[in-house]
């Protein structure tokens, strides 16, 4: 790995560590804190600032006290270290540097390990409100307070054991072309879960009092959060299981579907039945479209070392 001047910059797509990274084939690294430039701790101040008084209208409880529990700079990128001090003594879970794309079963997998793989690139300065892909303050701000939460953080090892299911369901097919069909539909199926769940979900209030945000997408996006509860564009489902496997999304859009899960019990029973659905054969033929299953997800899953 060639050597980088401190304050040279991680940006998003700009910054030449991770693509030195990348051409080594590497997926999980260490974040070289001291490359954050002066920019990229002005782009994540400039977005904690935007968004705390947001978090604070349309959140679910759970992801406050969170932030709370992480202790975040709001004036600075985090260090990883320590973030992981305070959310591995309340759930396990640990953020975990990685130069980018995770292969899908690698991904749940590490889930399974109560690993979360962390993105440590920041958006560009000047365009705070587009996210080519996501950045540190989607993943650290959006997902991990969230994952200080024991409901929650079970629901997503429960992920990491539905990956596992997949894989030896996937494998015990014999014929090749029949095998890449069902898991392709499979792992359609596991994406536009985690999709309309961890990354774009909607609970309901206790009490009856509305609705808050739990998905990382929303509570990283200063324009979603408020449309995804205040919109009279944004169609709300109550979240069942049949609807949401086969719902496509886009991604390049604000989403003009969600759906409102009742608790994080809720949420977490269909992971349960989502595992059950996959073993009686159930997900084998979701309805097509996005999202495309790329080639290294399906080999994933199939060179997975599983049972």
């Amino acid at each position: 790995m060639p050597s980088f001047a401190p304050g040279s910059g991680l940006t998003t797509t700009e910054a030449p560590f991770i693509e030195a990274a990348k051409a080594n084939g590497e997926i999980y690294i260490e974040q070289p804190f001291d490359l954050y430039s002066a920019d990229n701790h002005e782009a994540w101040r400039r977005l904690y600032a935007q968004m705390l008084p947001l978090w604070e209208r349309y959140a679910n409880d759970q992801f406050m006290k969170g932030i709370e529990n992480l202790c975040l700079d709001p004036q600075r990128v985090p260090r990883l270290d320590d973030v992981n001090k305070f959310l591995s003594k309340l759930t396990g879970f640990k953020a975990k540097a990685v130069a980018g794309y995770v292969p899908a079963f690698r991904f749940f997998d590490s889930l399974r390990e109560r690993d979360f793989p962390t993105t440590i690139t920041v958006r560009r300065l000047d365009k705070l409100d587009y996210l080519p892909e996501p950045d540190i303050f989607h993943d650290i701000a959006g997902h991990v307070p969230m994952h200080t939460d024991p409901a929650f953080a079970d629901t997503l090892v429960r992920f990491g054991d539905c990956a596992h299911t997949a894989a030896e369901y996937a494998q015990s097919i014999k014929d090749p072309d029949e095998q890449i069909r069902v898991l392709d539909s499979i792992i359609k199926a596991m994406a536009r879960f985690f999709w309309f769940t961890i990354e774009f979900g909607l609970m309901r209030r206790p009490n009856g009092k509305g609705l808050s945000v739990y998905g990382s997408g929303l509570l990283s996006s200063a324009g979603e959060i408020a449309y995804s509860i205040d919109s009279p564009d944004c169609q709300r489902y109550p979240l069942q299981l049949e609807w949401v496997i086969n719902q496509y999304f886009e991604i390049d859009h604000y989403q003009p579907l969600l759906f409102v899960a009742d608790s994080f019990d809720h949420v977490f029973s269909l992971v349960d039945e989502l595992e059950k659905w996959m073993k009686d054969g159930r997900l084998n033929n979701v309805a097509p479209g996005e999202p495309l299953v790329a080639e290294a997800d399906l080999r994933s899953f199939l060179d997975a070392q599983v049972g």
